[in-house]
């Protein structure tokens, strides 16, 4: 995994109001955390953490830079963005602070390769994971984990067991849950004409209608 260097700065005040101005003034409000750490207001520019961080997919591992001995050098990955409901901007920031002896359990994206057998005669490929958790070392996170899906045929799926991981990478995951899967295709509803009406029948009591050009019994009859 691609290690990305990040300034970052210690926090000296707290709370919305101090939020709000280091937002004005360019910088992403945050907390540094982890097991051996207490946890720690900062911030980082706003326009390199979208540019080197929040793109792409995936974990990042990130390298502090900082005037502060005790942080400077750390490493971290980004645990919870808050984003903007509306602009999708980042609003706020967790990094956890990795131990580089500690395995961690992160979610890794899935990527599906191959056009399906099954999509050629016609049925539709259904992703049902789009990302697993896996557990290993920070410096083996994989960017992405490959799913080659080229031999699906309609009905078939790839399951957690099939996945090939890298060394050091382990998933806890039920081994026979499946990931994607190929459904097979949409029957368009046919117009089915209605039958005709059938002749209407007398209910039990009442007079049968007269047929046409017929005149009921003593009509006409004077």
């Amino acid at each position: 995994m691609e290690t990305i260097e990040l300034q970052i700065q210690v926090r000296d005040r707290v709370g919305k109001g101090a939020t709000r101005a280091a937002r004005r003034a360019g910088r992403l409000p945050g907390v540094l955390y982890g097991p051996k750490r207490a946890t720690v207001s900062v911030s980082v520019d706003a326009t390199e953490f979208a540019k080197k961080v929040d793109v792409g997919e995936g974990s990042h591992l990130i390298r502090f830079v900082s005037s502060v001995a005790d942080i400077s050098g750390r490493l971290a990955l980004v645990k919870v963005m808050q984003r903007d409901p509306i602009s999708r901007a980042v609003l706020h920031t967790d990094f956890y602070e990795v131990d580089m002896e500690t395995k961690l359990r992160v979610p890794v994206p899935l990527h599906y390769v191959g056009h399906p057998v099954g999509v050629e005669a016609g049925g539709i490929l259904q992703p049902i994971q789009r990302e697993i958790e896996v557990q290993c070392l920070p410096t083996d996170i994989p960017e992405f984990l490959e799913v080659d899906v080229s031999h699906l045929g309609i009905h078939e799926a790839v399951h957690v067991s099939e996945l090939k991981l890298p060394p050091g990478v382990e998933i806890s995951f039920d081994k026979d849950y499946p990931l994607v899967t190929v459904l097979p295709p949409t029957v368009e509803e046919v117009a089915v004409k209605a039958p005709e009406a059938e002749a209407a029948v007398p209910v039990e009591g009442e007079a049968a209608a007269p047929a046409a050009g017929v005149k009921p019994e003593g009509e006409g009859e004077k």
